[in-house]
């Protein structure tokens, strides 16, 4: 068994503009050290010991590009796949690499959205698509914390309760998967998927349909969808190196 890491950094990250206007959205600096979201996700694979990475990268792709380089500065081996036409959207990025033939010689890929940040197991989770013989196993929050406030509201209009933003008991898609990458291959050839499709809207419902085996696994610590300059604002900066165990000490070739 071999897998590769495959990261989704490609979108414009229209709801954190006017930021995207001048970088792509995996490339906002978070936690104490100001790293970019994308070098957090880089040292977690590696840390988990998976060091061969795809990043699929579009919208502002060359600060991507020249910041990691070949990624031996981070101790792994990295390419990128720029978005090109007709391929297009998340499903479509992913789609190209395996015609590219980069995911040749790999069981499973590790598919990871660029804009989340979250310390699973991914041993456990690698261990639980191995041991299922699952098609895709994907990792799954069984609480979310909804950002606004939930109101009752009874007879009459009448609000009978206020909670503000609650935790709800829902099995929320993280943004996080492990996929075999042959069921991949299996279910394009089956499908009328194309070379534009969502992996999470399109790519899994048609797995389901086509009876593959798809799982969950329960991820019960907290996670960062920083998808939005709102939730941006909200992430607790100070833990964020804590939850992936990264050394964030300042180098000693600093004076402050």
């Amino acid at each position: 068994m071999s897998i590769i890491g495959v990261i989704l950094a490609g979108g414009e990250g229209k709801r954190f503009r006017p930021l995207t206007y001048y970088i792509p959205k995996s490339m906002i600096p978070v936690g104490r050290s100001e790293r970019p979201i994308l070098e957090f996700i880089i040292l977690w694979m590696r840390k988990w010991s998976i060091s061969d990475i795809i990043i699929l990268v579009g919208y502002k792709w060359r600060q991507i590009t020249n910041y990691f380089g070949d990624g031996s500065r981070f101790n792994v081996k990295m390419k990128f796949v720029v978005d090109k036409h007709p391929y297009s959207n998340t499903g479509g990025a992913l789609r190209r690499a395996l015609d590219l033939g980069l995911l040749d010689g790999y069981s499973d890929a590790l598919v990871w959205y660029g804009d989340i940040i979250a310390p699973i197991k991914l041993g456990e989770l690698i261990e639980k698509h191995y041991m299922s013989e699952s098609d895709v196993t994907i990792a799954v929050s069984s609480n979310y914390k909804v950002p606004v406030g939930v109101v009752s509201i009874g007879r009459d209009m009448n609000i009978l309760s206020m909670v503000e933003k609650p935790d709800l008991n829902l099995n929320a898609n993280i943004g996080v998967l492990v996929l075999k990458i042959s069921s991949l291959k299996k279910v394009l050839e089956n499908s009328n998927l194309g070379f534009s499709f969502d992996i999470a809207g399109d790519l899994i419902p048609a797995m389901i349909r086509n009876g593959m085996k798809v799982k969950a696994y329960i991820h019960e610590d907290i996670w960062y969808d920083i998808g939005s300059i709102e939730r941006y604002e909200k992430i607790d900066h100070e833990k964020i190196e804590d939850l992936l165990e990264i050394n964030s000490s300042i180098p000693s070739y600093v004076y402050i």
